[in-house]
């Protein structure tokens, strides 16, 4: 038995009046039948969000035709929207530098079936991780860069790294501890399609060894956040954190330990609310529906 089409409608719009009836009505009127549906009106930017999964019945509908006909309903409310397909594996990119619990977690998750993607490559500055890549299948590119490599070095690597994207029609990239940080032209090429994961619950203790300091301060709670890429460092809108407890007894290396399964779990759940439509941005901060 075939499945039947499934789509995702994510749209923003000013709020006004009879948003939800439109649509549904919209789906209704192509024998489309909703599955789930969440929306929220931010008051604070009188802007009104929306996401909606539904099925087609029968053949009236299909991403052609419901693409034309949501077209003019945007039109007409100022939306900004997106139309998916429901059963589509986005293609995602990981980019990694020599920590490698992130990516670890997330080619586990994937391969288990817990995470809808397609991973097409993993790219890495340092030739570490290869084995691991093969051992899953995935091609691994090792496009070497130094820390501190003078800005047009950079810019060669960073183009070849856009290059593997564009011939993998890469719809995702994941930064997993990918520890370079990315010239303000790849931040904008990669704009609303790069999540990183920071190694602390923002905004907190940045630079190296990011534990250690928690150690010093005697910190209480370690913790760890997933963001959209921005050229301003660290400051993308927050997608997803999560937090820890620790206490005195504990020492730099087990604060680490424990960190670093916090980022691990955080990373996924960004992606996968990504692969799942269910983020909107909202300004500098995103709608991230449950």
């Amino acid at each position: 038995m075939s499945q039947k089409p499934e789509f995702i409608l994510t749209l923003s719009c000013p709020d006004q009046r009879g948003i939800v009836h439109r649509v549904s009505g919209l789906l209704s009127q192509y024998a489309c039948n909703i599955i789930d549906s969440a929306q929220f009106g931010d008051a604070q930017s009188a802007s009104f969000f929306m996401r909606v999964h539904f099925a087609a019945e029968d053949d009236s509908a299909n991403h052609v035709i419901l693409h034309a006909a949501f077209a003019g309903l945007a039109q007409e409310l100022g939306m900004e929207w997106q139309l998916h397909d429901a059963h589509h594996k986005p293609r995602v990119m990981i980019l990694v530098s020599r920590i490698g619990h992130c990516l670890n977690d997330l080619l586990f998750r994937h391969k288990s079936g817990l995470l809808p993607v397609d991973i097409r490559a993993i790219v890495s500055n340092h030739p570490d991780f290869y084995q691991l890549a093969a051992s899953y299948n995935i091609p691994f590119h090792h496009l070497p860069l130094a820390t501190g490599a003078p800005e047009g070095v950079k810019r060669i690597q960073e183009k070849k790294i856009l290059e593997i994207a564009e011939a993998e029609d890469v719809e995702l990239v994941v930064l997993a501890r990918y520890m370079q940080i990315l010239s303000q032209q790849m931040c904008e090429d990669l704009k609303g399609r790069a999540i990183n994961i920071h190694h602390s619950f923002l905004p907190s203790f940045k630079g190296a060894k990011p534990y250690y300091q928690a150690h010093e301060r005697g910190v209480k709670l370690i913790g760890a956040t997933a963001h959209f890429v921005t050229s301003d460092l660290d400051e993308g809108p927050i997608i997803e954190q999560d937090v820890a407890r620790v206490d005195h007894a504990m020492g730099p290396e087990e604060l680490t330990a424990i960190g670093r399964d916090v980022e691990c779990v955080v990373l996924a759940r960004a992606v996968k609310c990504f692969v799942e439509h269910r983020i909107l941005v909202n300004g500098h901060k995103t709608v991230v529906f449950k």
